[in-house]
């Protein structure tokens, strides 16, 4: 049985609610004397269930852990290929581990921020801690509030869920989309340490964080054999950084340059997420990098957050298909596209914007 995350069941609480009482009461009389019927959010969601429960665990959470288990599998020749002294198999090391790395902390810190890899709580808990301090080298708290609460839950929101975050206005337009991604990696830590409630939370994330970083250091040192603490640190920049350009065009991609709402007349979940989010074309190398829920079913992944990256492919037609005969956008553009439509109007788009300051994290 599918199940739904804690900070999921928090958001959109009053409209469920409100459609709750609705049924209770037997529908809404309107002035005609019929029975208002069901929102389109509640048929489209009854639908999508429907899909779940028919579901097996393996397309449900089976594939997904899978793909990342593959992954945790190439690290280890990764760190025997680091260490050959032939140009080739050198230069095939630092993409296994790169491409590795990437899984690792795309698409698995984001499957684990929505507690997406199990249905016991308990587990979805150590899996976020676990992939998104020490592999992701960022706070999980922080990841969690930020992304599932302001930017899923706000998505387009001005101030609040807008994906301001990923705006830096005072760097130049070939240095924001090409240059700066790369600087992802030593971002993200120090920013890290920058987030917590509490004193307790903040020596969690800063010793997971540590044990993240200081583990891939030991093994290019003891394993791979590097004889310079620079050149270990230097392939792990590089490894890092492999994925870090398109990390940065997917979340800027998908939501920027879209509708924009008021926090005080925000429309219905199912218009928000259907006007406000665009999906990109399916992607051999990204689809299994990134996951599905963040190229070609971003829509899905903001409908049902709670879905796994396979889910949301599976539902996908099911999603689209119910859009376009209710006559509500299903959006969908090509990577060059909007690459493109940045770098032609990044000032309207980048610099010329509402900036917010709380939300930063995994998208």
């Amino acid at each position: 049985m599918q199940t739904v995350p804690e900070e999921w069941r928090e958001e959109g609480k009053e409209e469920r609610m409100e459609e709750t009482l609705k049924k209770r009461r037997g529908g809404e009389v309107k002035e005609n004397g019929e029975v208002e019927k069901e929102s389109l959010m509640m048929e489209l969601s009854r639908l999508v269930q429907k899909a779940v429960k028919e579901s097996s665990w393996w397309e449900r959470k089976g594939i997904d852990c899978s793909i990342l288990a593959a992954a945790f599998l190439c690290v280890p020749p990764a760190f025997l290929l680091l260490g050959s002294s032939q140009p080739l198999w050198f230069s095939a090391g630092v993409l296994l581990m790169g491409v590795a790395h990437g899984v690792i902390t795309i698409k698995g810190t984001h499957l684990a921020s929505h507690g997406a890899l199990s249905e016991s709580q308990a587990w979805s808990n150590f899996w976020a801690v676990f992939f998104i301090e020490i592999c992701g080298s960022f706070s999980a708290r922080a990841g969690v509030q930020g992304h599932i609460k302001m930017h899923h839950a706000h998505t387009n929101v001005i101030g609040l869920g807008d994906s301001s975050v990923w705006k830096v206005p005072f760097l130049p337009r070939s240095v924001y989309l090409f240059i700066a991604p790369l600087a992802v990696p030593v971002i993200t830590p120090l920013v890290a340490l920058g987030k917590g409630n509490s004193p307790l939370l903040i020596c969690r994330t800063v010793l997971m964080v540590t044990l993240g970083l200081y583990s891939q250091y030991w093994l290019l040192i003891h394993v791979s054999g590097f004889l310079s603490p620079v050149s270990a640190l230097l392939c792990m920049l590089v490894c890092r950084a492999m994925f870090s350009v398109p990390y940065i065009h997917v979340n800027i991609f998908q939501h920027i340059g879209l509708p924009m709402f008021s926090p005080t007349s925000r429309p219905k979940r199912v218009y928000q997420m259907t006007h406000g989010v665009l999906n990109l074309p399916r992607n051999f190398l990204l689809d299994w990098i990134f996951g599905h829920s963040l190229i070609n079913c971003h829509v899905e992944h903001h409908l049902f957050p709670f879905l796994s990256d396979n889910m949301c492919l599976k539902v996908k037609p099911v999603v689209s298909k119910y859009l376009t005969e209710k006559k509500l956008p299903y959006q969908e553009d090509r990577y060059l596209s909007r690459l493109q439509l940045f770098f032609n109007k990044y000032q309207e788009l980048m610099v010329f914007a509402p900036p917010i300051t709380e939300l930063v994290g995994v998208q």
